[in-house]
Order: structure tokens, then C-alpha cells, then sequence
């Protein structure tokens, strides 16, 4: 098989007929050519994003385990600083990197390789900026927990692995944009390979600041700041030194700095967009702790979110795969190409929807193993395994979707549909479940599928009323060019 890069600018130089196609034979034929050539793209495209996401997983995991064993207060007090984390600090980073998807997927597509590099230097900017803001708060980490009403002790030593994890702020605010920056050129491979090598060295590494450097837990954060850039002086390496991206890095100039209005347009509903949806998971473990029995139904709540996470790495990487695909093609001019590559991520996440079912079914009695010893914390578990196949399911179309909205530069609108999906209609009808219809644990986690099968009709129906004619004119607006003359793929 071709390169995925060698692949994905070959499609749009298709044999493209310069009239209509009379014969009803030929048309089916081309069509069956044109959607197989997109889906072996889009499996190209995904399966080492979905591998690089899971070892991204598989890294604060080691993390994780390291802490465990230095004691029960010391993992209470890293989860706690992890959690606080990722909804203060790299949910926003990650989501404001979104605009990139947008803009440097089209531009790669229209041909403007030297915008790719005006646009990841004008998200390096933005990002690193509204760390320090990011960074100041971390530092009041502690007092933040203890007037939330934490204990002074786990407070303490939870605001002490965070100010560790300050340094992954930074690293974060080029590592996403380096990621959006290769991902735009299909350039997936060497980030899957960038980041084994980054897990590789983590292991050890945290080892021996956890165990042997006399730091304790705290060597787990630093270690996280270690490895992660690690991770960024690869990728900068990789990009400086290979022939593919050299036609797309751009000079160090103040056009980095110009039209931020543009660029803010994009990237701050894009954060909104994954902060929305990041932040109810939390929001649902916080909730759970006013329930009946709330240790243990906040730990089995707690248990599913993480295992909903673990397997959302897999959508979120054809996700990416589908907004690289489809914002090439709005780039290129291919409005039709557009729409078949939407019409095959929608199958694809389909296939993948069913897969997640049908194995989650199949390990019902035996998931909670994975997590606790206790015969009673398992039999539970057990029984919120078809509520969470259901919301699972229902993730991975939408977050399928998500990258479709992300691709054609409409995550203004992603925006509006996760606000009204998770905090009008999913939350809210889950907090009547649990206490007011007296379902506990699992009313929640129904409203939790309520608010994923919103978010999934509300994407499935903006996508198919999506005019792709429109949103080339619209990519070419963007990129302050003329709309491409090329010919549609069928006419």
C-alpha cells in the first residue's frame, strides 16, 4: 500500500470526468473505486492515531500505578491534581488546537503548504500565552482544594504534584499543534512512533523518581513533564529534518501574530467544544458522591468514566481521520469528494459502534476484574455494562461526527449542540433519575446516554444538511484565496 501522505494527495488528482457520466454500469463502478480508495485512506489515516491516543492513555496509567504504590493518600491526591488538570488546563489547550484541524487540513488541501506553518506558529502563541494564566492557577491548587472543602493534608499534597505539572502545560502547547500540524498532512506514522518511543522512556524514568530519587509520588508528575517533552523535541526533529514538511514550515515572522481575530474565531468555540463534553464525565463523578452509598457508587461511577475514556481512543482517532480527510477535500476544491469521505467515516464509525457493543456485552461479568478483587464491586460493575455498551455506542458516532464538524470549520455550532446536549438534556434528566425517580448510579449514567444520543442526532443531522458546494466557497473564504476552479468529482 502507498504512503498514507502519497495516498491522500493522490485523491485529489482522481481521474475526474469532465462530463456526465451516461452509463449507470460506469457510474457504479467509479463510485465502488472512488469509496474503497477513501476508506483505505481512512483506515491509514486512523489506526496510528488510535494507537498513538491508547499509548497516551497507557502513559498516565504507568503514572498512575507508580503513585499507587506509594500510598493510598498519595494516588487520592495525584488523581485529584491529575483531574483538576485536565479540566482546567489540557482540555483547553487541546481544544483550542482544534482550529488547526480546520485550517491547516484546507490549506494543505488548496495547496498553500507555506500557511501550515503561519498557522501552527499562531497556535504555539495563543496556547503558550493563556498557559501562564493556566500555570498561576495551578500554583493555588491547594488553597483551591482546601476552600472546595478538601481535607488540608490531601489538599497539600495534591497542590504539590501539581505545580510538578506545570512544565506539561508548555510541552502540551507545542505538542498539540505539532500533532495538528502533521495530522493536516497525513503524516500519522511518525507520531504513533514519536510517542512509543516516549512511553518506552517513561517507564523507566518514572521508575526512578518515583523509587529512587527521593521525591516519592512527585517523581510521577515530573516524569509526565519529562516524557512529554520528550515527546515534543522528537516531533520538532521530525519535522525540521523531513523532506515532507519542509515545503510547509514557514519563517519565523510577525504574520504569526496577525488576523488572531480569525484564528480565535475557530479556536475558541473548538475548545468549548471539548471542554463541554470533557467536563460533564466530571461533572457526573461529582455528582454520583451525593448519592446513596457514595464511595462505592462514586468508585463504580468513576470505574465506567475511565473505561468509557479508555475506549473513546478509538473514535477520537477516526475522528481525526475524518477531519484531515474531509477538510483536504474542501481545501482541493472536491465537494463531492467531501461528501463521500463524510458518508464513509459514518460507516466506519458504525462498524466500530457495533464492535464496542458487542464486546462490551461479551465481558460483562468479567471488566470489573480489571479494576477490583472485590466479588461485590464486580457483580455492580457488571450491571452497568449495557448502560454503558449504550453510551459508549453513542460516543463513538458522535465523536466520529465531531470530527466532521471540526473538519468543515463549524465547531461554533459543535459548540451550541454539546451545551444543549450534555447540560440541557443530559445532565439534568440524569439528576432526576438518580434522585428524584430514585434510580441512583444508573439514572445517572442514563442521563449520560440521553446526552450522547443528543449530541450524536444533532451532529447526524447538521452533517447531512451540510451543502459541500458551500463549504468549499467557505474553505476558500477562509484562506483568502478564489474559490478552486477544479472540476466536481461527478457533475
Amino acid at each position: 500500500m502507498a504512503s498514507v501522505s502519497t495516498t491522500t494527495e493522490a485523491a485529489t488528482k482522481l481521474p475526474i470526468p469532465s462530463g456526465r457520466i451516461e452509463d449507470e454500469a460506469v457510474l457504479a463502478g467509479y463510485l465502488k473505486s472512488v469509496t474503497w480508495m477513501e476508506t483505505r485512506m481512512q483506515i491509514s489515516l486512523a489506526w496510528p492515531l488510535i494507537l498513538g491516543n491508547l499509548l497516551s492513555f497507557l502513559l498516565q496509567l504507568v503514572s498512575t500505578t507508580f503513585v499507587g504504590h506509594t500510598g493510598s493518600l498519595e494516588l487520592s491526591a495525584a488523581s485529584l491534581a491529575y483531574s483538576f488538570s485536565v479540566v482546567t488546563g489540557y482540555s483547553v489547550l487541546v481544544g483550542l488546537s482544534g482550529a488547526m484541524e480546520t485550517l491547516c487540513g484546507q490549506a494543505f488541501g488548496a495547496r498553500e503548504y507555506q500557511k501550515l506553518g503561519v498557522y501552527m506558529q499562531r497556535s504555539m502563541v495563543v496556547l503558550n500565552v493563556l498557559a501562564v494564566p493556566i500555570a498561576i492557577l495551578w500554583v493555588y491548587m491547594d488553597q483551591i482544594f482546601e476552600a472546595l472543602g478538601q481535607e488540608a493534608e490531601l489538599a497539600s499534597k495534591a497542590g504539590a504534584y501539581g505545580v510538578w505539572l506545570i512544565p506539561t502545560l508548555f510541552a502540551y502547547s507545542f505538542y498539540a499543534c505539532q500533532v495538528r500540524f502533521l495530522q493536516a498532512q497525513s503524516l500519522v506514522k511518525p507520531l504513533f512512533v514519536c510517542f512509543s518511543i516516549t512511553v518506552v522512556c517513561h517507564v523507566p524514568i518514572c521508575w526512578a523518581l518515583v523509587f529512587h530519587s527521593g521525591l516519592g509520588y512527585k517523581g510521577a508528575a515530573i516524569a509526565n513533564s519529562i516524557s512529554l517533552w520528550i515527546t515534543v523535541f522528537a516531533l520538532e526533529v521530525y519535522i525540521r529534518c523531513s523532506k515532507r514538511c519542509a515545503r510547509c514550515i514557514a519563517p519565523l515572522s510577525f504574520a504569526a501574530v496577525r488576523d488572531m481575530r480569525g484564528f480565535l474565531a475557530l479556536a475558541v468555540p473548538s475548545a468549548m467544544m471539548v471542554c463541554l463534553e470533557w467536563w460533564s464525565y466530571e461533572v457526573l463523578v461529582i455528582i454520583s458522591a451525593f448519592l446513596a452509598n457514595p464511595e462505592l457508587t462514586t468508585g463504580i461511577i468513576a470505574i465506567c468514566v475511565n473505561s468509557e475514556t479508555l475506549l473513546y481512543n478509538i473514535p477520537m482517532g477516526m475522528a481525526s481521520a475524518v477531519s484531515t480527510r474531509l477538510s483536504n477535500e474542501l481545501g482541493a476544491g472536491n465537494a463531492k469528494a467531501a461528501g463521500i469521505a463524510v458518508n464513509v467515516a459514518k460507516v466506519l464509525a458504525l462498524v466500530e459502534a457495533l464492535v464496542v457493543v458487542v464486546f462490551l456485552l461479551a465481558v460483562q461479568n468479567v471488566w470489573g476484574w480489571v479494576y477490583s478483587n472485590d466479588e461485590e464491586v464486580v457483580t455492580l460493575i457488571a450491571g452497568y455494562i449495557p448502560f454503558f455498551a449504550a453510551s459508549s455506542a453513542f460516543d463513538a458516532l458522535q465523536a466520529v461526527l465531531s470530527g466532521v464538524v471540526r473538519g468543515a470549520g463549524w465547531q461554533r455550532a459543535g459548540a451550541f449542540m454539546n451545551l444543549s446536549s450534555f447540560y440541557i438534556a443530559g445532565l439534568p434528566i440524569g439528576c432526576l433519575l438518580a434522585f428524584v425517580a430514585h434510580l441512583g448510579g444508573k439514572g445517572l449514567w442514563t442521563g449520560l446516554i440521553v446526552g450522547t444520543f443528543v449530541q450524536f442526532v444533532t451532529y447526524a443531522v447538521f452533517t447531512w444538511l451540510m451543502d459541500w458546494d458551500k463549504e468549499v466557497k467557505e474553505a476558500a473564504k477562509r484562506l483568502g484565496m478564489a474559490t478552486s476552479l477544479r472540476e466536481p468529482l461527478l457533475v
